[in-house]
């Protein structure tokens, strides 16, 4: 069984995405990935990149006398990593780095008799019902689109190309999001903040295989997802989670740019979402907030575009594209991920309080400059020490 030829209609699909896709497109390959090319491009590997990684499995050999950058800040960042660093080490010796540069195969299998869950609208309902059984904070699908799969995929470990390794029968993508603690991303940049990282990647490590394995025990093929495969970002807009930022991440009307995603590939017949627009785009034109606050400019101030900075960027595509070289080598810098593009964003907000909802909703509407004033007046997006994290939680 192939998959069915692309819909006709691809570019009215793009148009509503917010797509522009130029002729010259080209798929990614994963070895292009910043993080990838950080295990092979001399340009990117340093000693300061091989400590950033060996310290979140290794305790450093001394820490900074600085707030955010203690012992106790380095052990619950590495804690909040360890359930996804266990799904990425256990198959090391195949070869395989799950979850990053892989997918996940540990799965029971596919049921031998097909369950008819009926009509795909109603199939869908009932896989959004058990993602957030199963703790997924958003979930949407959409179709399987190839160009956002990685054109081959790369080995951390051998350093070598291998191909894609989706079944020919998928048809759709599950995109699940989870949120990160609003407060833990405020202390940015810290070694605490990572923590916030780390246990959205742990956490979605848990949904995408329970999924998986759902749709494997009602006799349809799934594969779980989570920083391999393909880009991300693409399909969670076109399963209908959010809208492009300037920073290039995906802001959800919920939490902002405060989440992480994952996927799940399947065969089981499933309606899909639509794109949804609540005013990002325009809002990002007008903010530069992140680009302002990124300590090494990586994020551009300009209109959306086509320039590369550097083959870590895709090729044909007209957007916001940031420069995965300088953002990089910051993190190495400070010895952990920074989040400050995400921690002064506008809409990184709590939406629980009905004074924030009206705040985005201000930022979808002409008057969006006025709520661009009164987030900085107000203070929002302002670091705040991480010793005030730990005595809220004591």
């Amino acid at each position: 069984m192939s998959r069915p030829t692309p819909d006709p209609d691809r570019n009215a699909q793009d148009t509503e995405a917010g797509f522009d896709i130029q002729p010259d497109f080209e798929r990614f390959h994963q070895r292009d990935e910043v993080f990838r090319r950080s295990w092979w491009d001399a340009r990117i590997r340093s000693p300061k990149s091989e400590l950033f990684y060996a310290t979140h499995r290794e305790p450093l050999k001394s820490w900074r006398p600085t707030d955010g950058f203690t012992q106790k800040d380095y052990a619950l960042r590495n804690a909040a990593w360890h359930v996804s660093d266990l799904f990425t080490d256990l198959k090391q010796d195949a070869d395989r780095r799950e979850g990053f540069n892989d997918e996940f195969t540990l799965t029971r299998g596919v049921a031998a008799e097909r369950m008819d869950l009926g009509t795909p609208v109603e199939t869908a309902a009932e896989i959004k019902r058990v993602a957030k059984g199963f703790g997924a904070d958003l979930v949407g699908i959409t179709d399987y689109d190839e160009r956002w799969m990685y054109a081959k995929k790369f080995s951390d470990l051998t350093l070598v190309d291998r191909p894609q390794e989706i079944p020919a029968e998928v048809t759709n993508v599950i995109v699940t999001a989870q949120s990160m603690d609003y407060d833990l991303i405020r202390t940015v940049p810290s070694a605490l903040s990572g923590a916030a990282t780390g246990a959205g990647y742990s956490r979605d490590a848990m949904v995408v295989l329970s999924i998986a394995q759902y749709i494997q025990n009602l006799g349809y093929q799934a594969v779980a997802s989570m920083n391999d495969t393909s880009l991300a970002i693409p399909f969670a807009i076109k399963a209908g989670l959010g809208e492009y930022g300037r920073h290039g991440l995906l802001i959800t009307k919920e939490f902002g740019p405060r989440v992480r995603l994952g996927k799940i590939y399947t065969d089981l017949p499933l309606a899909h979402d639509q794109p949804i627009r609540f005013g990002v785009k325009e809002f990002c034109d007008v903010c530069r907030r992140c680009s302002a606050g990124c300590p090494v400019q990586a994020i551009p101030d300009g209109v959306p575009s086509t320039v590369r900075y550097n083959q870590s960027n895709i090729k044909g595509v007209r957007k916001w594209s940031v420069d995965g070289e300088k953002c990089f080598g910051y993190w190495a810098a400070q010895n952990s991920d920074c989040s400050i593009c995400i921690r002064v964003c506008p809409y990184n907000k709590d939406f629980s309080k009905w004074w924030l909802r009206v705040g985005r909703w201000l930022a979808g509407t002409r008057l969006r400059r006025l709520m661009l004033w009164l987030d900085m007046r107000l203070g929002y997006g302002e670091r705040m020490d991480p010793k005030r994290w730990w005595s809220a939680r004591a």
